[in-house]
């Protein structure tokens, strides 16, 4: 997926948010904080089916996907991590 696509899921994630009554320039804000695609999908989903009346509630759930993100970023290094420490108790030391 290229710029272009971003590009489309942003204009469409700022769409959403002025459909709701909010500026475009909180969802430029709630893009440019959750960067991704399938971030912004998630947001898009989050607001078409709750539909919030408050912008301090489409914030909120923007940190909570980014929290989200986050947490699986931190669990994917967790992981190779243990499977770099398994192999080297598996296999010892490059060096030998």
């Amino acid at each position: 997926m290229g710029s272009e696509d971003w590009l489309r899921k942003k204009a469409e994630l700022v769409a959403s948010i002025k459909r709701l009554g909010f500026p475009a320039a909180l969802g430029e804000q709630v893009a440019a904080n959750l960067g991704g695609i399938k971030a912004m999908d998630r947001m898009i989903a989050y607001l078409d089916y709750v539909k919030p009346r408050k912008a301090e509630l489409v914030v909120d759930e923007m940190l909570a996907i980014c929290s989200d993100i986050e947490a699986w970023h931190k669990k994917k290094d967790a992981q190779e991590a243990n499977a770099a420490y398994t192999d080297w108790l598996e296999y010892g030391p490059e060096d030998e």
